[in-house]
């Protein structure tokens, strides 16, 4: 039974830190890292938005990610029942995302929802099978763009990867 129990925390754990890699691919515009929480053939649907392969939504939201200025995912309250090989998880989300709509002035929209999702365990790789994202609500707010000058960047010279390149 303590077997057990270690295994499923260690794949709670390996899901957690999945969902994590997830966010920082998006926001780091790290296409392999976003894709690699998909099996091949997983599947996405985000209601109206997207609907199909999780590459496909990877390859939609590209498009609209490179459209902006910025953006930030976070996600917290994780809760996840893993039986073996399979697993499902709520993760609630919240999305930040920005564009600048003239010079000196930005738009900031902010959702929040949860990410339902459907796991399996393949070749010891914790990956989503099906992911349904559940809108719950959002804001708009516009204004003077405080963060001209942003220290981040949604690239690989982002100074995160020299760091985690240390580990």
């Amino acid at each position: 039974m303590a077997a057990r129990a270690i295994e499923d925390l260690l794949s709670h754990q390996a899901i957690t830190e999945t969902i994590y890699r997830y966010c920082r691919g998006l926001d780091r515009m790290d296409k392999p890292m976003a894709l690699s929480v998909w099996h091949p053939g997983g599947t996405a649907d985000y209601g109206k938005m997207f609907q199909g392969t999780g590459a496909g939504f990877i390859d939609w939201v590209w498009e609209q990610h490179a459209r902006m200025t910025a953006h930030s995912h976070q996600v917290t309250n994780i809760f996840c029942d893993v039986k073996n090989e399979a697993a499902v998880s709520e993760a609630y989300v919240t999305a930040v995302l920005i564009t600048d709509i003239r010079p000196g002035h930005q738009s900031v929209y902010t959702g929040r929802g949860r990410y339902v999702d459907r796991w399996s365990k393949r070749a010891g790789i914790w990956a989503i099978d099906h992911r349904r994202y559940i809108h719950d609500f959002g804001e708009v707010h516009e204004g003077p763009n405080p963060d001209a000058e942003r220290a981040g960047r949604r690239d690989r010279q982002d100074p995160s990867y020299d760091l985690l390149r240390m580990t």
